[in-house]
């Protein structure tokens, strides 16, 4: 593989860069303020939360840097379902209502080449049908759960109002077995984007399908359009569930409990160990997974299947187009646990978005997908049977799918084309598209976290502490907000905020460098892979309030606890 880019480099370097104090500082102090701890105030729903806003917490949790103080007075944290929600959601106006009923419901699934398996899926699909609207739609879906436990949606990517994201205990209350919940909100943006559970591991079943937001002023020319979803598969395989993965991952001790019986608005009693199933099936460690593109163990789960398209590399899926087209590819990898390097044999691709996003055009040869990410890339076909690969990082297997154009004999199942070993861009080696820049301006607030956790004792956690519904980190409207992530584990982790986008700004070290050149460093995004012993900033404007999530994509260091709440003040 040619050497990727000096700026992911430079990224991978940027703890030694920083010197050892960078770690230090996430955990215990800020640089102004220290120790100005403050009491809480009851926060929407009537619960009291402790916190500080200008250096260290209790138990050495770093709550952000105020950096330019305005005298505000602490207040309450916004209610999902409050009255500044509620206008956020009336300027961005309604247009037309897209009416969709949804079922989650136990299915059987065929993978292809005789494997059918039992899991949950939306309408019995996998993935789920594709839901296709237009920027300023009004969708009104209604959720309906015929699945023997609780279960949400969340719009993975989409700003929507914050009562609608779809989180337990934070922004609406568990769907019952057997209930309904009626999700409405405009839609703000356009992109690729994809929607899931947001609850327990049920996202690493059956339970995912894209979300393709039309602009009706589209810029890109293009003939044909391939939506591309990426999985990691176990469910139903030899006894497994993602349940079983994460009894055996975590040492029988399971995960986070996210439904309560309290309601909605931010007042869910406090997350609670989920009771432990028991092991069924083969173990599904991941042993000895290394991958060198992301200087770190692959991930944490054995996979027996990876998929493209709910399909099998014995029987791939297939997209028919005619020489010379040019195909604009959505990709979306839906995985639970695994990274996927993906490319087209005989192709180069041109990035034109990533994460809904659109980019200053960069060709490439291979593209690096974390759980969450999404790239738009295009292509102009040309004349044959072509393999499209995701190699699954650190885990030596693939996804396949075929580009059909014209006569040819299809690859066999484990081909690798040879631009997975060709150039290969990331997020820090894209620059956004001039409409999508950030305005010159510093952070009014910084939140400094510490990724912390390992293998052995399945601890995933922010600054060494589990997740708690209850926890805020404060925002006020109308801040540039900076995140500062630093990865003191041995693994990746792909870093997730609801209900905003962020440019990526580079290492954390490098304190506003790229800002005070008045914009992000590099692309705009919703997720953002944090390489281990390295660091990442973000920074985002504080402009759709609520309460929103923060989190690992991984899904199983997500659900033992490497999550976290962003609240918006009054």
């Amino acid at each position: 593989m040619r050497t990727p880019p000096t700026r992911r480099a430079v990224l991978g370097a940027a703890v030694a860069t920083a010197g050892s104090a960078v770690l230090a500082a996430c955990s215990g102090e800020s640089d102004t303020g220290r120790g100005g701890k403050k009491t809480g105030s009851a926060n929407a729903g009537g619960t009291s939360h402790g916190g500080t806003e200008h250096g260290a917490s209790p138990g050495g949790r770093s709550e952000g840097e105020h950096v330019s103080p305005g005298g505000r007075s602490e207040g309450k944290y916004v209610s999902p379902g409050g009255k500044e929600v509620a206008a956020a959601e009336a300027a961005r106006g309604s247009g037309p209502v897209r009416k969709v009923d949804l079922v989650a419901t136990p299915s059987r699934l065929d993978l292809g080449d005789g494997l059918i398996v039992g899991s949950w899926a939306y309408g019995a699909r996998l993935p789920g049908k594709e839901l296709r609207v237009t920027m300023g739609d009004t969708l009104a879906l209604n959720l309906a759960n015929h699945l023997p436990e609780e279960t949400s949606l969340h719009w993975h990517g989409l700003n929507v109002r914050n009562d609608m994201d779809g989180v337990p205990d934070v922004t609406q209350a568990p769907i019952k077995p057997g209930a309904e919940f009626a999700y409405r909100f405009t839609v703000p943006h356009a992109g690729t984007y994809w929607f899931h559970p947001h609850t327990g591991v049920q996202q690493d079943r059956g339970l995912y399908a894209p979300l393709i937001v039309e602009d009706p002023r589209e810029p890109l020319k293009y003939d044909r359009e391939w939506v591309v979803v990426l999985d990691d598969w176990v469910d139903g395989v030899a006894g497994s569930t993602p349940d079983s993965v994460l009894y055996e991952l975590s040492h029988g001790k399971g995960g986070m409990h996210h439904g309560s019986a309290n309601g909605s608005g931010g007042h869910g009693s406090p997350a609670k160990p989920a009771k432990p199933k028991g092991r069924t099936g083969p173990t599904r460690l991941a042993e000895g997974s290394y991958s060198e593109l992301l200087d770190s163990h692959g991930g944490d789960v054995a996979y027996p299947y990876y998929l493209i398209n709910g399909r099998t590399p014995k029987a791939p899926t297939s997209f028919a187009a005619k020489p010379g087209d040019r195909i604009r590819l959505r990709i979306i990898n839906a995985g639970g646990d695994t990274a996927f390097r993906v490319a087209l044999g005989g192709h180069r691709m041109t990035i034109t978005h990533t994460d809904g996003y659109p980019v200053r055009h960069r060709t490439t040869d291979a593209l690096l997908l974390g759980m969450g990410e999404r790239y738009d890339v295009v292509v102009t076909a040309g004349d044959g049977v072509f393999p499209l690969t995701a190699l699954a990082e650190g885990k030596n297997a693939t996804a396949l799918a075929l580009l059909r154009t014209g006569k040819g004999t299809a690859p066999t199942a484990s081909v690798r084309p040879r631009e997975l070993d060709g150039e290969l861009v990331e997020a820090y080696g894209l620059w956004p598209d001039p409409s999508m820049e950030l305005s010159r301006r510093k952070p009014d607030r910084i939140h400094r976290f510490k990724l912390t956790g390992n293998m052995r004792a399945y601890n995933w956690a922010f600054d060494h502490t589990p997740y708690d519904p209850h926890q805020r980190h404060p925002v006020w409207a109308g801040e540039r907000v900076r995140l500062e992530f630093y990865n003191a584990t041995e693994m990746w982790h792909p870093i997730h905020l609801h209900g905003h986008s962020f440019g990526v700004v580079g290492p954390a070290g490098r304190r506003h460098e790229a800002t005070e050149r008045g914009r992000a460093e590099w692309a705009r995004k919703d997720t953002a892979i944090v390489r281990p012993n390295s660091s990442l900033a973000v920074e985002f404007d504080a402009n759709n309030p609520g309460l929103w999530m923060l989190h690992c994509h991984n899904i199983y260091h997500s659900d033992v606890g490497m999550m976290t709440v962003l609240g918006y003040r009054h």
